[in-house]
C-alpha cells in the first residue's frame, strides 16, 4: 500500500517496520536491527536490516518466469513500487534485464521506461506487456512454414550436439519466418511473443527445452563443451516438438494472467519507453520525470556476453561479438565507480523531486568488496540524500540447502540496496 509521500519518511518506516512469519499455529514477529556505516564529514548512514519480504510471503506472478543471469526475485522490486508510488507513476529500470521491475510495475498500473544495452532486453520483456491470447498463439505457430530441408545457406554454425536434426529444422523455420517479419516491418504481438517464449526455450536441462540436457537456459555452452556433456551423460538429441514447447511454455506463463491484468499490461505497453542504449546516455528520458528506480547494475564478475548468448543472438540474428564490445564488465572498483557516478548523474537528471532510486547491490570477491558502501558516496556526490542501505536478510529452508544454496555462513540469502531520494531542495536540471 502506497503512503502519500509528503507525509512519509521512509527512515521512520523501515526501522519501525516489522516483519511476521506464519510458523504453524504461532507467528514470529522480526524486528529490524540497525546498525550504521561511518562516511566522510562524521555522517552515518542507516542500515536496516531485516527480512523486508520473501518469495513465499506473496507468490509472483508466473509471467516473470523468464531465465536470465542475475536476476532478482519479483517481491524486491514490488516493495519500492507499492510504498514508493502510485499508479500512473513512473518507474525506470536502466539495467532491465529480463524486465522484472518493469513486468511488476506494469501490472500495478505503473508506467514504466525501460533501458539495456543488450538486445536481447528487450526482446524478453515488451512481448510480456502484449499478451496474445493462447488460440492466437496457436494458430500462429501452426501456421509457420516449415523449411524443406537445412542448408549451408541457412545453418552456418554445426549445432546438431544440441538438437535432432527435425527439431533444428523446426527452429530454423521458426528463425528464418521471423527474420523475415521483421525484415519487413510486419512482425506483430504473437510474431514477439513466440519470439520471446523460442529465445527462452533454445537451451535447458529438462524435457521443456528445445536442446538435449544442457547448462541452465541463461548461460549457453559452446558446442564443444556440449560434445564433452554429451559424451559425460552418454546422450544423444533426441525430437523436441518446438510448437508444443512454445505452448507449454506460453500457458504456464500466462496461467496467474486475467482478462483485467492483461488489459492493464497493454495499456502500460502501449506508452511504456523501451531504449537500448548505455545507461550513462539516456537523453531521451525527460529531466524531472522519475518517481522510482528500481534496478540492479552488472557487478564486477568477469562474464563475456558472447560465449552467454552466443546461441540466443544467433537465434535472433544479432551479432554477440559487436554486442559484447559495447557491454564492458569492469574488473576494477575504480572503473566501476567510475561508470557508476556516470550513471547517477543520469538518475539525478530524469528524477522527480521526492523521487527513489532503490539500487540493489551485493558482495563481491567474498564480502571483501562491499559495493553498497561504494554507491552511498557515488549518490550523494550526485546530489542525492542517502535515506539507508536496506538488508533484506532471508533464512535458508531445509529443503533450500540441500539443493546447496548459500550466499554466507550465516546461512542467509541477502538482498543490499542503497536507497535514494532527490529531496525538494535539490536545484532543478
Amino acid at each position: 500500500m502506497s503512503i502519500e509521500k509528503e507525509q512519509f519518511d521512509i527512515k521512520t518506516y523501515l526501522s519501525e517496520f516489522s516483519f511476521i512469519k506464519n510458523e504453524g499455529l504461532f507467528q514470529d514477529e522480526q524486528k529490524t536491527d540497525i546498525e550504521y556505516l561511518a562516511i566522510e564529514n562524521n555522517r552515518k548512514i542507516p542500515k536496516f536490516i531485516n527480512e523486508f519480504w520473501t518469495s513465499k510471503q506473496r507468490q509472483a506472478n508466473a509471467i516473470h518466469e523468464v531465465s536470465y543471469r542475475a536476476c532478482f526475485k519479483p517481491q524486491l522490486p514490488n516493495f519500492f513500487i507499492t510504498l514508493l508510488t502510485k499508479p500512473n507513476d513512473i518507474v525506470y529500470d536502466p539495467f532491465t534485464g529480463r524486465g522484472t521491475t518493469i513486468i511488476e510495475s506494469a501490472l500495478l498500473a505503473r508506467n514504466v521506461v525501460s533501458n539495456d544495452l543488450n538486445p536481447l532486453s528487450k526482446i524478453l520483456c515488451r512481448p510480456r506487456l502484449f499478451v496474445p491470447d493462447l488460440q492466437s498463439i496457436q494458430k500462429r505457430v501452426d501456421d509457420i512454414p516449415l523449411i524443406e530441408q537445412i542448408t549451408d545457406q541457412k545453418n552456418d554454425i554445426d549445432l546438431s550436439m544440441f538438437y535432432h536434426k527435425d527439431t533444428l529444422r523446426e527452429i530454423t523455420s521458426i528463425k528464418e519466418y521471423l527474420a523475415e517479419k521483421d525484415k519487413s516491418n510486419k512482425e506483430d504481438d504473437v510474431d514477439s511473443w513466440i519470439r520471446m517464449v523460442a529465445t527462452n526455450r533454445l537451451t535447458g536441462h529438462s524435457t521443456g527445452f528445445f536442446s538435449v540436457y544442457t547448462l541452465p537456459p541463461n548461460q549457453a555452452v559452446s558446442p564443444q563443451n556440449q560434445i564433452k556433456i554429451n559424451a559425460k551423460r552418454n546422450q544423444i538429441p533426441e525430437y523436441r516438438n518446438t510448437k508444443e514447447i512454445i505452448i507449454k511454455k506460453t500457458r504456464d506463463l500466462i496461467k496467474n494472467l486475467d482478462k483485467k491484468q492483461v488489459k492493464i499490461l497493454r495499456e502500460i505497453g502501449n506508452k511504456a519507453i523501451f531504449l537500448n542504449k548505455d545507461a550513462i546516455d539516456t537523453n531521451e528520458i525527460p529531466d524531472n520525470s522519475i518517481q522510482l528506480t528500481v534496478t540492479s547494475p552488472p557487478f564486477l564478475d568477469i562474464v563475456q556476453y558472447a560465449d552467454d548468448n552466443w546461441l540466443r543472438c544467433w537465434f535472433n540474428n544479432i551479432d554477440s561479438d559487436k554486442v559484447g564490445k559495447n557491454i564492458t564488465m569492469s574488473k576494477k572498483i575504480e572503473d566501476w565507480s567510475e561508470v557508476m557516478s556516470k550513471v547517477f548523474k543520469q538518475l539525478y537528471r530524469i528524477t522527480k523531486i521526492n523521487g527513489y532510486v532503490a539500487f540493489e547491490v551485493g558482495e563481491v570477491r567474498n564480502g571483501k568488496v562491499k559495493l553498497d558502501e561504494h554507491i552511498v558516496r557515488i549518490g550523494i556526490n550526485q546530489g542525492f540524500s542517502c535515506e539507508g542501505i536496506m538488508i533484506n536478510e532471508q533464512m535458508f529452508t531445509k529443503t533450500a540447502n540441500i539443493w546447496g544454496v548459500s550466499n554466507n555462513q550465516k546461512g542467509t540469502n541477502s538482498n543490499r540496496i542503497v536507497l535514494f531520494k532527490k529531496n525538494d531542495n535539490a536545484p532543478l536540471i
